[in-house]
């Protein structure tokens, strides 16, 4: 079925973040004097803080939240950059009037601050956070409330990303699924849970909702 929409995934989907979500992680044990390996620290990027944390240490996850969050601010700007040819294929995109949204467990300010930082910003029509839901990916809500904004149609409409999240919120929503092969978990780990599609470079998108790449 062709595809007239597209939502993405940010951090690990459109932006690099991954460095700066392995320090803050780092960060944030070694204050708490808690220790897991770079391994273990990657396999936490994706679920909501909250849901990590609680998980680690549920009577001091809200502090660790606050300290991881702090560290991710100040040092946003130096490791944040956008993945190859993800702006050329976004402003080819939004040249055919393909509707584009972002689905994402950051909060707004944060968002908007990476979007400005890599110059990604001005490309979507709608931007769900985890200030705009009461559940974030795997549910769908958060996909669903991107399509009625955008006035998609399900099955017309492509959720693209780096996680287990992004996929089975897609699906739960009823879209075409796609994973990214730059995740940090690594392709085979994505390809897994099924995907409609795994790109392996974002100009990959052009041949899937039939534009030629150039």
């Amino acid at each position: 079925m062709s595809i007239h929409t597209v939502l993405f995934d940010l951090d690990g989907t459109l932006i690099d973040t991954n460095e700066l979500i392995i320090a803050s992680f780092q960060h944030t044990f070694e204050r708490y004097g808690q220790s897991f390996s770079r391994d273990e620290i990657i396999a936490f990027n994706g679920p909501p803080l909250t849901e990590t944390f609680k998980r680690i240490d549920p009577e001091r996850a809200e502090e660790m939240i606050a300290t991881y969050r702090e560290h991710n601010v100040l040092n946003h700007d130096q490791y944040v950059t956008a993945f190859p040819h993800v702006k050329k294929t976004l402003r080819r995109l939004q040249a055919e009037k393909i509707p584009l949204g972002i689905v994402t467990t950051k909060l707004r300010k944060m968002v908007d601050r990476g979007l400005k930082a890599t110059g990604l910003d001005g490309f979507f029509k709608t931007i769900i956070t985890l200030d705009d839901v009461e559940h974030t990916k795997p549910d769908p809500e958060p996909v669903l409330k991107a399509i009625s904004a955008l006035d998609a149609d399900p099955p017309t409409t492509l959720m693209i990303g780096d996680n287990y999240h992004d996929i089975e919120a897609g699906r739960r929503a009823g879209v075409q699924t796609a994973g990214v092969a730059w995740s940090l978990k690594g392709e085979d780990v994505l390809r897994t849970y099924e995907p409609t599609y795994m790109l392996q470079d974002m100009a990959d998108l052009l041949d899937i909702v039939g534009l030629n790449v150039s």
